[in-house]
């Protein structure tokens, strides 16, 4: 009985941003707990070798490209994958992106990127996605947010700022849309072993920092966020609203 509450089974779940990286090891991790996962990017290629290798397990998966940044994009995406597959029982707000430079010369375009990507996309998958949800009086949002939605770093402040007000829109939600069922939460992940941070951990200094930040005293591998998605994707989490659950090997636990 306890381990039910964490399956999947004839769920549909969409996860943004899941060509590569940490979208895709949590798509495959839904898939695992019996899903049939929409991976989403605006790279087919990625999108259908991604297919190619979760099919090839002989799990449910389809692909969905569109761009999460685009508003009317989003809205034709999700009626699609409505009409094609059914409805949308879980959602993954996964696409992000970083930019680095020092505030006082952050150019204005990389902030609206930034901003765009890791704020915009959640509002609109997330509007498009729950407004489905509502009538039918269940769902389950997960959004990703990260360590910088409690912390603070210099360089990368548009990215701070997108992350906390994912958490803070994640609180919002599930003030409001609790009463129908449906739980807003959000996971935040700490340094992970990821494409997006090959020179970071090739970086030596910057390795070392992390080890010695991180009482795990190492970096986190994507597989490591899989058991949260589950979590707050299955009824295992059906009374939990509005949480932000830390992925980071205690990093934002300690001094």
């Amino acid at each position: 009985m306890s381990l039910s509450l964490f399956s999947l089974e004839g769920k549909i779940a969409l996860v943004t941003g899941s060509g590569q990286g940490i979208g895709l090891a949590i798509a495959e991790g839904l898939s695992e707990a019996g899903a049939h996962v929409v991976l989403n990017g605006r790279n087919r290629a990625k999108l259908e070798a991604a297919q190619t290798v979760i099919a090839a397990a002989g799990r449910k998966v389809s692909i969905a490209p569109f761009d999460v940044t685009d508003h009317a994009a989003v809205e034709a995406g999700v009626a699609t994958i409505e009409a094609d597959l059914g409805p949308i029982d879980i959602l993954i707000n996964n696409a992000g992106m970083q930019k680095r430079a020092p505030f006082t010369e952050f150019p204005v375009e990389g902030w609206h990127e930034v901003m765009a990507t890791n704020l915009h996309s959640v509002f609109y998958v997330t509007q498009a996605v729950t407004k489905r949800m509502v009538p039918r009086k269940r769902g389950k949002v997960v959004s990703i947010g990260s360590v910088m939605s409690e912390l603070g770093r210099a360089t990368i402040i548009p990215y701070t700022a997108s992350k906390g007000a994912v958490k803070m829109m994640t609180r919002g939600l599930a003030a409001e849309l609790g009463k129908h069922n449906i739980q807003a939460n959000a996971i935040g992940p700490g340094y992970f072993a990821t494409e997006i941070n090959k020179a970071l951990i090739a970086d030596e200094a910057f390795t070392a920092w992390v080890c010695s930040r991180t009482p795990a005293a190492r970096w986190g591998e994507t597989k490591e966020l899989v058991g949260a998605a589950i979590f707050l994707s299955s009824a295992a989490s059906d009374y939990v609203n509005g949480h932000l659950l830390m992925v980071d090997g205690g990093m934002t636990a300690v001094v």
